[in-house]
């Protein structure tokens, strides 16, 4: 369910009216979406989806408590609101909660396209089709997914701030393998703007992947000169970025915490060319226009050439520190360069092409160091040129190492990561020193 600013307020206030708690807050989100699924040949399916969610916290004093409901029955809405004093009154007290934001002035966000809240399936067929049609002439084996979505976030306080912040989004993922069964190719693309999505391109470059009958070869693990593709970027950036707490970095609990004491905010950890930004008005990756505690997002550059310039403040860290707050990110722009990646494999003598990543943990929170699978495209690289199929990997790299080797950067350009499937991320692809594969997986 899609509410306007003006509905949203309507329940908003009528929620707060109820309250009896020292101080309330309400939050909605909701949303519609449509999407198709097609494989062997056809679609196969096609749903649509409506959603409303309403979460209300009461606080008394330094005790807490939320509920949530989905939908708006009346008497639904009402027993929320009483489960969630309920729950408060028993809650332990937690002495760092502050009170909630008051006004707040937000910034006009970037996030919503009209022609996108307005596809239907029939739209989403269409641009499937082409991709169908070339798998097939091609002898090619392909699966896919096509979504268009509009939906909507709002907050509202007992202080008096109100928000909402409405958005659209579109995705189109393809996953292709050859007749035989024994390789893959993927390509997809997350945007704000169903129009951006060029289905057929994306379907051409999983199928070009996977269209080698030739046997992969298996590598030997190692560090390898790599390029990743922008989706596999996407993921390491997300985990530096949302990991980049102030407070943990403050307290000796990150790899941004410095030798005795504080943090590394000014230091240069990583390449020159690397800069990455937040911003609710990017043309590109709009930010939300407002963060998890209400108060308006603003243009936050986080790395600026290689240098570390801000860190995640809570309102209660940020007060204890004498500094601004600055609300964890839900999206990002990683700035590009201008090596294509034909220029990357024409200057690699020998290296590894990885189109994306998969199934991505954490192996120390303090190193910043992660694991995760290669998947869907992993290709040798020698003398300038792709050899052939290479096994997949397993990695253990973090992405600070990661960011501090590169040898060149690509044109940024949005895409759908496989760890971060609903944030709003534009990221180059990039050419990588020493990237660290542990151990080989049999996975195609």
């Amino acid at each position: 369910m899609l509410l306007t600013p003006s509905d949203a307020k309507v329940v908003t206030d009528r929620l707060l009216a109820r309250s009896k708690a020292e101080h309330c807050i309400v939050r909605m989100r909701g949303g519609e979406r449509i999407n198709l699924r097609f494989a062997r040949g056809s679609a196969t399916t096609n749903g649509d989806r409506s959603d409303l969610n309403v979460t209300v916290e009461s606080r008394f004093g330094y005790r807490a408590g939320a509920a949530s409901v989905s939908g708006l029955d009346e008497q639904a809405l009402d027993a929320v609101v009483a489960r969630s004093e309920e729950i408060a009154r028993l809650a332990p007290e937690n002495h760092e909660l502050l009170p909630p934001v008051g006004p707040q002035t937000y910034p006009a966000g970037a996030g919503y396209d009209a022609p996108t809240a307005a596809v239907r399936a029939e739209r989403l067929a269409a641009v499937s089709k082409p991709v169908i049609d070339e798998a097939a002439s091609r002898g090619v084996d392909v699966a896919g997914y096509c979504m268009a979505r509009r939906g909507f976030d709002a907050m509202a306080t007992s202080a008096g701030q109100f928000a909402h912040d409405a958005r659209t989004g579109a995705e189109f993922t393809v996953t292709a393998r050859n007749k035989s069964g024994t390789w893959s190719g993927w390509a997809g693309r997350s945007d704000t703007r169903f129009d951006t999505l060029d289905t057929a391109r994306l379907g051409r470059r999983a199928i070009d992947k996977a269209a080698y009958t030739a046997p992969a070869v298996r590598l030997e693990p190692g560090k390898y000169t790599v390029i990743l593709e922008a989706s596999a970027v996407s993921d390491m950036v997300g985990w530096l970025l949302w990991s980049m707490n102030a407070r943990n970095a403050d307290e000796g609990r990150s790899v941004f915490s410095r030798r005795g004491g504080g943090n590394r905010l000014g230091e240069k950890l990583f390449h020159d060319g690397v800069t990455i930004f937040t911003d609710p008005g990017d043309p590109v990756a709009p930010e939300r226009v407002y963060g998890d505690d209400g108060l308006p997002q603003h243009r936050t550059v986080w790395v600026e050439g290689g240098i570390l310039r801000n860190l995640i403040y809570s309102r209660f860290w940020a007060q204890e520190k004498g500094r601004e707050p600055i609300a964890r990110p839900s999206s990002f722009v990683m700035a590009g360069g201008t090596t294509t990646v034909d220029d990357m494999i024409r200057g690699t003598r020998r290296g590894v092409l990885v189109t994306r990543f998969w199934y991505m943990r954490m192996l120390d929170a303090q190193k910043l160091l992660v694991t995760g699978l290669t998947r869907d495209g992993n290709f040798l690289i020698e003398d300038g040129r792709i050899a052939g199929p290479a096994l997949n990997f397993r990695f253990n790299e973090s992405p600070i190492a990661l960011l501090a080797n590169v040898l060149a950067i690509g044109p940024s350009e949005r895409t759908r990561g496989g760890e971060n499937e609903e944030s709003v991320v534009s990221a180059p692809p990039l050419l990588v020193k020493d990237f660290n594969f542990s151990s080989a997986s049999e996975a195609i």
